[in-house]
């Protein structure tokens, strides 16, 4: 399939010249102005722009700075077909992002084997660039395997909690989103990459495969010193995220479980654990978590007690707005807690 040229002068002469230089090799469309070109690159992409820069009503320079603006157009390779050789107007084509200059007037195999040069190494870049965005989709997709793998795990010694962690995850997200919405901590969400973010909840509890299976899965009330080993799946969770830092280098994702898993049992009070950390001292990853899994462990059932309902959840959450968590987000789960009703009855 011939591959398509747009040609921009607003010479007739210098049209016909192209147009009949590239004629045999490409697909070629000839515009006597960059206001031409805009309307017909809405129809059609072409795989290479000659554009002249000296042109009424809008040169070269500015038709280029419109192109790289257009997240659909500014991989689109620019070649300024121009008489201009000061060096001043190279430095400010380059900048912009233009890919070579061809002097006017051109030799028809100059402008062919330029013109075949950057479509040879546009074509190899794509090329390339898909080849990594299919290694980087693997590497994600392994990743998230692997996290699903040792939560799961992790969730299957600890007979009460079945289908915890995929809720859990539904539920953050179901939360950033409503955040992100309404505004709610809008800067440091801003800052998140929310994908690793909400994948990263899943290892919140990751801690919990260093305590015994004889605490996990009491059926009865835990002994203070019970209580204390149980409580110390947030600094064992810490710690073993800590030793998968120490050998990667995906920082982000890591950071977030961290959190996630350290402080998702700290209380806007400061009477939680393991820190006693108060307000917005708590990262938001542990406020939003805290919410999170305290709703999921009250609407399950459990070996030392019945679920509540969705509507007694929803109640007791708000009872301790400002006391065990966040207001912000706890005034924001209540804006949206029939989505997390619809997730808790699939």
């Amino acid at each position: 399939m011939q591959k398509t040229i747009f040609v921009v002068d607003d010479s007739d002469t210098n049209l016909a010249m192209a147009k009949e230089a590239l004629k045999d090799n490409y697909r070629v469309m000839t515009l006597p102005s960059a206001a031409k070109m805009f309307t017909l690159i809405e129809k059609i992409t072409p795989d290479l722009i000659l554009l002249d820069i000296e042109m009424p009503e809008m040169d070269g320079f500015e038709a280029l700075s419109r192109l790289k603006e257009n997240a659909s157009q500014a991989d689109i390779p620019v070649i300024f077909l121009t008489s201009m050789t000061d060096a001043a107007i190279e430095v400010r084509g380059f900048q912009l992002g233009v890919i070579d200059f061809i002097t006017k007037p051109f030799s028809t195999p100059v402008l062919l084997n330029r013109i075949r040069t950057h479509l040879n190494i546009d074509e190899l870049i794509r090329e390339r660039t898909q080849q990594l965005q299919h290694r980087t989709e693997q590497l994600q997709n392994l990743q998230n395997a692997l996290v699903f793998v040792l939560a799961d795990m992790v969730e299957n010694r600890d007979h009460g909690t079945g289908g915890h962690v995929e809720r859990t995850t539904a539920y953050i997200k179901l939360l950033v989103d409503g955040m992100i919405e309404h505004g709610v901590y809008a800067d440091e969400i801003s800052e998140m990459d929310l994908d690793l973010l909400v994948s990263s909840a899943r290892l919140h509890d990751v801690g919990k495969i260093t305590i015994s299976d004889i605490i996990l899965n009491k059926p009865d009330k835990l002994t203070d010193d019970e209580f204390n080993a149980m409580k110390s799946h947030t600094t064992e969770g810490a710690r073993i995220i800590d030793q998968i830092v120490s050998r990667t280098d995906n920082v982000e994702f890591l950071r977030n479980a961290k959190l996630f898993t350290g402080y998702h049992h700290e209380r806007w009070d400061g009477k939680g654990y393991p820190h006693g950390l108060a307000g917005t001292d708590i990262p938001l990853q542990g406020r939003i978590m805290a919410v999170v899994d305290v709703y999921d462990a009250l609407i399950s059932e459990r070996p030392y007690k019945k679920p509540f309902t969705h509507e007694e959840t929803v109640e007791i959450i708000m009872e301790n707005a400002g006391k065990q968590f966040d207001p912000s987000i706890a005034n924001l789960f209540n804006e949206i807690k029939d989505q997390f009703e619809t997730v808790n009855q699939k």
